[in-house]
């Protein structure tokens, strides 16, 4: 074999090395004939070019490898080099396109994870292919490398290849990508025998392999020079000193090939058998249920409630995992873990060989309620003092509380990959329908109150759409209204109009058979607010009228009293100001009942309004004139300060520019007192 590369950020198929000291730079073996053939390719003439016209699109370079041969180190490891040329000033984006079960990543999700790196916000609800056009339009004025990380086929890939020949696509894929134009393949197999050896004896030290050179080239031979293998038995030899590289190859020789594998998949696999086989019992079964972390990612906590062990326990055991190659550690304090898309399906595998069903089930329900618990415990540090969910909070052991909310919500943002993919993997499983729910509504809270609604809106999009499928499979008319009301209003505010409409819809038949009169009441309404929007004020008007007879008949004066006014707002558009003016008396009669002294001002200044429309304009003043008294005695210096300038406005169209200058005077006297009053305040904050 001819020199060939292996990188250094560990053991999976992005893996070349075991993981270096501390002190230790990480080192790139090999692979420079490979290297300098990408390199090369990138100013290869392409058909484009050839036929004399322009390239209209990014170029692509594929690293096609199997599991474990460090297709995605010699990726990261070009990419590295590139970046430091300064031809792609604006960065490097990745994204995985696989996911760690072997199923192929939505290209929906893949092109939200690219626009969150471009600090573009994806709309919630949109579908694979407008977020796919918004990531070219992104990378359309941008010089950037893309690594599309494991790509099953040439459909994950197409959708996010950027329509600008600036940008530059590096792929990874077990084979070639047929169907986009263009493309080598750079195809890798194992290491040559002395980059092997190299990689070997970084693990183990050089005296081993000094003593015994040939047997280590043996060795690494039959690893097949594979770089995962290599990382999984150097860790195997770094943790028994005493063991020398011939008892390494000897147990290696003595595990059977499995004959249905193909020959290149062997010898990772017998690597692996070796390290799990000569765990402890408790670390290996704890090792093979990572193969239900979601998204393969872990940390200390997933692997307690899998195994039912201590936090400290099995951060110790995640931990040695690392030093034998099983796993990846980022290296952070509070360090999350990734099991190797190339050990993966070995580890589902001996999960179900020596696992019983039942206690899989139970592990999985004891990492859910821990996931639960922690999500539940992440919102609950965010609330006042002495509330009762703090009280509660306090109770909790130790290592389920957050000291603060910064704390709470800096883990969530490191764990928010495996959260979301948690939920996802509960509801498809449909064995644990009742904790998923509770996963699901935890997460959706505590993104609410650590990001904001506006922030989380396509994750809670998701999340929402996780609720249906659970309501519409357990036939749960209840939540099925409320998760389609939380879509709908989430359509609604990116413009789906439409769409909101008709999920209005099916949310008013689910709270009808589930006879819930709230949702009943919103849907109602929220589907008088889209017909509003979309210019139908007939229909906007009849439904508003439906649901306000609902609110009166349940007593619900304050529902009530708002729904006047949204009567008194469509009445308005469609020209019946006599309808109007009854619905905003309604509304201002409501609302003074109510002591809302606020509302009742601004319900009297849209009565102004509709009366001024109406061509009543003494009327208007007058109702204006009340609007400010009512503002006045609120202490809505905002609210008074508008009305006195409508007032002003009035006047002049009655032709009393003089006590027009008054009101608009009053105004800026308002506002000035006001502006004044924050100063104070901000003034004596900062004292």
């Amino acid at each position: 074999m001819t020199d060939q590369a292996v990188d250094t950020s560990g053991p999976a198929e992005a893996a070349g090395t075991e993981e270096p000291a501390a002190c230790e730079p990480a080192r790139f073996f090999g692979r420079e004939r490979e290297l300098k053939e990408l390199r090369d390719d990138i100013e290869r003439a392409g058909l484009d070019t050839m036929a004399g016209r322009g390239s209209a699109r990014a170029r692509v370079l594929l690293i096609a490898g199997r599991p474990g041969s460090g297709r995605t180190a010699l990726a990261e490891e070009l990419t590295r080099r590139l970046l430091e040329t300064g031809d792609y000033p604006d960065g490097l984006l990745r994204v995985r396109l696989t996911e760690s079960g072997g199923t192929p990543v939505p290209t929906e999700r893949a092109a939200r994870e690219l626009l969150a790196g471009l600090d573009v916000a994806g709309p919630p609800g949109a579908d694979a292919d407008e977020l796919s056009e918004m990531v070219r339009e992104a990378l359309a004025v941008r010089r950037v490398l893309l690594l599309l990380d494991d790509a099953p086929d040439a459909e994950q890939v197409d959708p996010l290849l950027p329509d600008n020949p600036g940008c530059l696509v590096v792929a990874t894929s077990e084979g070639p990508l047929t169907g986009i134009p263009g493309v080598r393949p750079c195809t890798i197999g194992g290491l040559d025998a002395g980059s092997a050896v190299q990689l070997l004896g970084r693990a183990i030290g050089q005296v081993r392999i000094t003593v015994d050179p040939l047997t280590a080239q043996t060795l690494a031979e039959e690893c097949g020079g594979q770089p995962a293998a290599l990382v999984m038995i150097g860790g195997w030899l770094a943790a028994r000193p005493t063991a020398s590289v011939a008892d390494a190859r000897r147990r290696l020789r003595e595990l059977p090939n499995d004959a249905e594998q193909p020959a290149g998949s062997r010898p990772l696999t017998r690597a692996f058998r070796l390290v799990h086989d000569s765990l402890p019992p408790t670390a290996a079964r704890i090792l093979r249920l990572l193969s239900l972390a979601p998204a393969g990612l872990a940390d200390a906590h997933t692997a307690s409630a899998l195994a039912g062990c201590s936090v400290s326990a099995a951060r110790t055991t995640l931990d040695d995992f690392v030093a034998l190659g099983l796993l990846r550690g980022d290296g952070a304090d509070e360090p999350q873990y990734e099991v190797p898309g190339c050990l993966a399906a070995l580890l589902r595998a001996l999960l179900e060989d020596r696992d019983r069903p039942a206690e899989i089930q139970l592990a999985r329900a004891r990492m859910l309620e821990r996931t639960v618990r922690l999500l539940q415990s992440c919102r609950a540090v965010t609330d006042p003092e002495g509330s009762p969910s703090r009280r509660k909070l306090a109770g909790l052991p130790r290592s389920l509380r957050f000291p603060n909310p910064e704390a709470a919500a800096a883990w969530l943002r490191v764990r928010r990959p495996a959260l979301l993919a948690s939920a996802r993997i509960a509801v498809e499983d449909g064995e644990l329908d009742t904790l998923a729910r509770r996963l699901v509504a935890a997460l959706v809270r505590a993104l609410a109150v650590h990001e904001g609604t506006d922030a989380a809106a396509p994750d809670l999009y998701a999340l929402h759409g996780l609720v249906l499928a659970v309501a519409e499979r357990r036939d749960l008319p209840r939540e099925r209204a409320a998760a389609l009301l939380n879509l709908a209003d989430l359509d609604a505010g990116t413009g789906r109009t439409r769409e909101a409409l008709a999920r209005y819809r099916e949310a008013l038949d689910a709270g009808r058979a589930a006879k819930d009169l709230y949702a009943t009441g919103r849907a109602m309404e929220s589907v008088g607010g889209a017909h509003a929007e979309l210019g139908d004020y007939h229909r906007a008007s009849d439904w508003y009228g439906r649901a306000l007879a609902q609110r009166l008949t349940q007593g619900e004066r304050a529902d009530a009293a708002r729904l006047y006014g949204r009567l008194g707002t469509v009445h308005t558009y469609a020209g019946r100001y006599g309808e109007a003016l009854r619905n905003w008396r309604a509304a201002a009669a409501g609302h003074r009942r109510l002591g809302d002294l606020p509302a009742q001002a601004r319900a009297l200044s849209e009565m102004a309004r509709v009366q001024e429309y109406a061509g009543r304009p003494q009327e208007s003043l007058q109702t204006c004139r009340e609007a400010v008294e009512w503002a006045r005695r609120a202490k809505d210096v905002r609210l008074q300060a508008a009305l006195e300038l409508r007032l002003a406005d009035t006047l002049d169209r009655l032709g009393d520019p003089a006590a027009a200058r008054l009101h608009r005077g009053a105004a800026d006297r308002l506002l000035g007192e006001e502006s004044a009053t924050y100063e104070t305040r901000g003034t004596a904050t900062k004292s």
